[in-house]
């Protein structure tokens, strides 16, 4: 076989990881189509219960670089099954939980380990592949994610609205046993073990490179996130009919699919070169929603189109994060690959939290440029990112 072909080994490896961030990713975002279940449920406000939300991601951005830090000398293969052991303990916990304190905790909990998994599938992915496949294979793991949100969320909505908001997470426990069964027999037990200090590995965060790398996807993913938080009341505003509403829900994440395809072969060549472009074409896909949506069937192909601009960055700027740590630290592989979801996690705050001001501040329709004034940032901080690349490679 070819040095730059994939295996049987390695397409099931890249299906065992993808099973992975699919069963992590239900667990994450169903939890916002119960809420209403477990407030009424836990007889806590819906506001207290929003706060499972935003507990889950203030923690999954601060605690999983610290902990891939701290564990970067680990033996991947026991400490990534052992990790999975500890997802289905911890959403077991949760179908049993009887308090607002308790589901809280495990939540918290779930949302450490939910990230360490994450960026560790990243660095498996990335350092099992062929040099030329590994953004398809990124971009195959970072599809568990688009899944969840198409497939597994409405899944355990549904479960929650028929028999509680338990059944759900019996649900997830149950995808976790999978996710487990499937590690144990498909993980390689040959994976790298780097031996470095914290301060090694958070010396990383000190070189400029590495800080406009963690921005760039930081910045993609706010400008979506301006508009795409209120995509609810702007599709309200197109007189959407409101049971339709879910169905044009349904197929923004479905087209986000095409999205995620689209993102591997972005990276498979020219990565950041390809991408300042995209960031520029996701400026005008926004900003157009300005005007298209005065129009049903146009404000629907232009929404159509913000679905599939929305994660083209992700597989590149995986990548791209890995990659200069190789450069400026080697022993930090492990923190840079815990960056980009990170980084994710800190646009869509961001992003949410712009587009809440702009909204509150003027008219609905002001966060669509605003998204895009976003966007453009997020191209030229790419730009920037690219001619240093260049520099640097005519000084090599």
């Amino acid at each position: 076989m070819h040095a730059t072909e994939l295996s049987r080994r390695h397409w099931l490896l890249i299906l065992t990881l993808t099973l992975l961030t699919f069963v992590l990713g239900t667990s994450e975002f169903v939890i916002v189509g119960i809420l209403t279940d477990i407030a009424s449920s836990l007889h806590i406000t819906n506001a207290k219960a929003g706060t499972l939300v935003s507990a889950f991601a203030i923690t999954f951005a601060i605690a999983t670089p610290l902990v891939m830090s701290a564990t970067s000398h680990f033996p991947k293969r026991k400490w990534m099954l052992f990790l999975i052991g500890s997802f289905i303990i911890l959403n077991a916990l949760c179908i049993i939980s009887t308090s607002y304190i308790m589901l809280l905790a495990f939540r918290i909990l779930t949302a450490i380990v939910t990230g360490v998994l994450i960026s560790l599938a990243m660095i498996v992915a990335s350092e099992t592949m062929p040099i030329a496949k590994r953004g398809l294979a990124i971009s195959f793991v970072f599809g568990g994610f688009t899944l969840a949100n198409v497939v597994g969320v409405p899944i355990g909505t549904v479960l929650a609205e028929r028999y509680g908001w338990n059944a759900t997470f019996v649900l997830t426990t149950f995808l976790g046993g999978l996710a487990f069964l499937t590690s144990f027999f498909v993980l390689p037990n040959k994976l790298s073990q780097i031996r470095s200090s914290i301060r090694d590995q958070f010396s990383l965060l000190t070189k400029p490179r590495i800080l406009m790398a963690f921005f760039i996807p930081a910045l993609g993913f706010g400008a979506t996130y301006v508009v795409f938080t209120y995509l609810v009341p702007i599709l309200k505003g197109m007189g959407a009919p409101n049971h339709s509403i879910s169905i044009i829900l349904f197929g923004y994440g479905f087209i986000s699919i095409f999205s995620n395809i689209l993102a591997g072969k972005i990276a498979s060549h020219n990565a950041i070169g390809r991408l300042r472009f995209v960031f520029l074409l996701q400026a005008v896909v926004l900003t157009s929603l300005y005007w298209t949506t005065n129009h049903f069937i146009l404000g629907l192909a232009n929404i159509g189109l913000m679905s599939l601009m929305g994660i083209l960055l992700t597989t590149s700027t995986q990548l791209y994060l890995i990659d200069l740590a190789g450069i400026y630290q080697p022993k930090a592989t492990g923190l840079a690959a815990s960056l980009m979801p990170v980084a994710s996690n800190v646009g869509i705050a961001f992003g949410s939290a712009l587009g809440g001001i702009v909204y509150h501040q003027g008219t609905l329709m002001n966060v669509t440029w605003v998204g895009g004034v976003v966007a453009v940032c997020a191209s030229m901080l790419t730009f920037f990112s690219h001619l240093l690349d260049q520099k640097q490679k005519k000084l090599a």
